[in-house]
């Protein structure tokens, strides 16, 4: 194909040019806004927010409300940001594609093949956490069993068609959404007092038990910490807009509802979970924190009710990280930014790069098998700051493309950074702050080095793959 300025590319139909050829990609256009509601309501409940929150709370205290709070406002700005680029310029890669018109080929390789790195390491997660649960209603099989399971199921939904994608997300979204409205609706009542066998119990966990910051300040931090890499998986609901009926229109709709859906989903529930129980009972950490307050409630079956939900959210994250990992691929191979063989594209489907991210998953959960307490877990400290690193190129790129937007193409700027650029640099700092909080603990240390070392060896070659393509022209 003939090499083309990014930004003569349409709007809604080509990726942003790279360093090698381009085109207008053939993907179809089968999710449908019912889709994309779901997706962008479904996408902010994960297994991270059912069982990994009581660490946060265990850590935090009843200031995990604060620390969700915190991390949900620059979680908005993020996607506020996010949206702006999308709905004015939306394409498969998403951020990679903004990264790479407003900073430069370099930066759209970088962060676009670390999110791919993050999502097939997420899928053998997720896949794992899914066979775990099956384990232990069929204690008889093997873990292997339901991981190839899985796999295939997901994979081989992902490369008949996107509707099919579309199709299991929603009713995975409704699932979910329906438990935790279940959920908030239940806490609601237990703490006014109305609901069958319970008093309300006023203020006293939130100030009692040690206060409202039981572990001071360090408390909040882990708290906040925990709670930011919570909201990962939001990103997806940019590049699946791309492939939806409307995708300005579905890119705006989505991003304008984040703000009440993080209030409600994540500040919301943590806020009844510790006005209800002690932050520091067992079971928070043990059962999971909805779990132990179903337990509080004598809701029957609480702890296998809270398994299905669990592993009703494992299956929507590894169904969309197989989604959005072949899709990232795609446009980075379109781009001329991987290998050119991957970007065939049948029946709207790119089933080379399906078949290339769920390969990776699968060899990243034998190596979970194999080398457990190495190789897997290099992978996971790898990709353990990586959202942030995707945060930072967001800020970056939307300061940089806004300008030449009002410029260029104001129409085009349907959805609008708040306070621009003040809240934008804000963010900015904000992911900065939350990489350096990184350096006060072990575990979180060590990740924060390995992705760093992911990071510059990622920007090195996109730098020198640059270079390259510029002494060529």
């Amino acid at each position: 194909m003939n090499r083309t300025p990014a930004s003569s590319a349409p709007s809604g139909t080509a990726e942003a040019t790279g360093t090698g050829a381009t085109a207008t990609p053939p993907l179809s256009h089968g999710l449908k806004q019912r889709h994309l509601s779901m997706i962008a309501l479904g996408g902010v409940i994960g297994a991270g927010l059912f069982v990994g929150s009581g660490a946060g709370i265990a850590a935090a205290g009843p200031s995990i409300v604060v620390a969700y709070a915190l991390s949900g406002l620059l979680v908005m700005l993020v996607m506020r940001m996010l949206g702006e680029m999308s709905a004015a310029n939306p394409a498969s890669g998403s951020f990679s594609v903004h990264a790479e018109r407003a900073i430069g080929p370099w930066a759209g390789f970088t962060v676009g093949w670390m999110f791919w790195i993050l999502l097939c390491v997420g899928i053998a997660a997720e896949a794992i956490g899914a066979a775990g649960i099956m384990v232990q209603w069929f204690p008889g099989s093997e873990s292997w069993m339901w991981v190839a399971l899985f796999m295939a199921m997901f994979c081989g939904t992902n490369l008949a068609a996107v509707s099919n994608f579309g199709e299991f997300e929603f009713w995975f979204a409704a699932l979910k959404i329906a438990a935790i409205t279940i959920f908030l609706a239940l806490g609601v009542l237990a703490i006014l007092g109305v609901l069958p066998g319970t008093d309300a119990p006023g203020g006293s966990h939130l100030n009692g038990d040690g206060g409202f910051l039981p572990n001071g300040v360090n408390g909040l931090v882990v708290g906040l910490l925990a709670s930011v890499f919570a909201y990962g998986g939001l990103e997806t609901v940019t590049i699946a807009a791309a492939e939806s009926e409307n995708p300005v229109k579905s890119v705006a709709g989505a991003v304008r509802t984040a703000m009440w859906r993080i209030a409600l989903f994540y500040v919301g529930s943590m806020l009844v979970v510790v006005t209800l129980i002690p932050w520091n009972d067992e079971s928070v950490v043990e059962s999971g924190p909805y779990v132990a307050v179903l337990n509080h409630l004598d809701i029957p079956a609480a702890g296998d009710i809270m398994n299905v939900i669990v592993l009703i959210a494992l299956l929507s994250a590894m169904n969309a990280n197989i989604y959005g990992a072949s899709r990232m691929s795609y446009s980075l191979v379109t781009r001329g930014e991987g290998p050119a063989f991957l970007g065939r594209v049948t029946g709207g489907v790119p089933r080379l790069t399906v078949l290339a991210s769920s390969f990776f998953g699968f060899v990243a959960v034998l190596l979970s098998y194999w080398w457990p307490d190495t190789i897997f877990k290099w992978l996971l400290n790898m990709v353990g700051a990586a959202v942030l690193v995707v945060w930072g190129f967001i800020a970056v790129a939307q300061l940089r493309m806004r300008s030449r937007l009002q410029r260029e193409a104001p129409e085009k700027l349907v959805v609008k950074m708040w306070l621009f650029p003040y809240l934008t640099w804000v963010a900015l700092a904000a992911t900065v702050g939350v990489l350096l909080l990184m350096l006060r603990e072990a575990d979180t240390r060590s990740q924060l080095y390995a992705t760093a070392a992911m990071a510059i060896t990622l920007a090195a070659v996109g730098l020198a793959r640059q270079r390259m393509a510029a002494e060529r022209h």
